[in-house]
């Protein structure tokens, strides 16, 4: 079972692959670096986690290509 912060780090990968294909990695390190500006430390760790996620899955790419056929 997953817990809250996991389910939402996950929901986000989807959303950004979704959004932004191949840049979603781009935009999950540039959310991490502005809560570390702004000293959310417990937001960049989600977004860490987001970058952790995609990094997991994969090329963005092939899993979109995947997805259409």
């Amino acid at each position: 079972m997953l817990d809250d912060e996991e389910r939402r780090a996950r929901q986000e990968a989807h959303w950004l692959v979704r959004e932004f294909g191949a840049e979603a990695p781009l935009y999950a390190a540039m959310k991490a670096e502005k809560a570390i500006e702004q000293r959310d430390f417990g937001r960049c760790a989600r977004w860490k986690r987001v970058l952790e996620i995609l990094a997991d899955s994969g090329p963005v790419e092939l899993r979109r290509g995947a997805a259409v056929k």
